[in-house]
């Protein structure tokens, strides 16, 4: 998972800078988020393990984003 929050009204320029990146494999799955806040959100699903090597969203420019990006690894739970 990749998290940005956005400059003050640049949120849609983050929001198209995210989905403009290309990563150097294939996910299963990839979807982007908007939020409040201009917050830009980008998960993908993969067939690896937690501690597999994958390729990740770069950092965008400092002036498109008001912090670091913030990246977490999550793996799927049975559901009940």
């Amino acid at each position: 998972m990749w998290e940005a929050r956005a400059v003050e009204g640049r949120g849609d320029d983050l929001l198209a800078w995210a989905r403009a990146q290309e990563l150097s494999g294939e996910p299963l799955r990839r979807e982007t988020f908007r939020a409040p806040q201009d917050r830009v959100l980008v998960i993908t699903w993969w067939d690896a393990s937690l501690d597999a090597e994958l390729p990740e969203l770069a950092e965008p420019s400092p002036e498109l984003v008001t912090r670091l990006v913030h990246r977490w690894r999550f793996e799927s739970v049975e559901e009940r």
